[in-house]
């Protein structure tokens, strides 16, 4: 959560971690559904991961973060 900056989202989700996202959840912003998309990435520990400028929908923060935190170093490996 904290490589995907998800950490205050996830304390103003009503069940956290287990909020439903879409469909009968809550309607998630642009930015929380990139984040939350590369959360699930790094979650699955794929060899490969192609994506698909991640970072558009972020304020410049917050892509700053992610950068280092998640494509730097989460996924540097891969």
């Amino acid at each position: 959560m904290k490589a995907s900056c998800l950490e205050h989202d996830l304390k103003i989700f009503n069940r956290g971690a287990d909020t439903e996202i879409g469909e009968r959840g809550i309607n998630a912003s642009g930015g929380q559904k990139a984040r939350i998309s590369l959360a699930r990435a790094i979650y699955c520990e794929a060899d490969i991961y192609l994506l698909d400028d991640p970072l558009s929908a972020v304020d410049p923060d917050v892509a700053e973060k992610l950068y280092h935190r998640c494509i730097e170093g989460a996924l540097k490996d891969k």
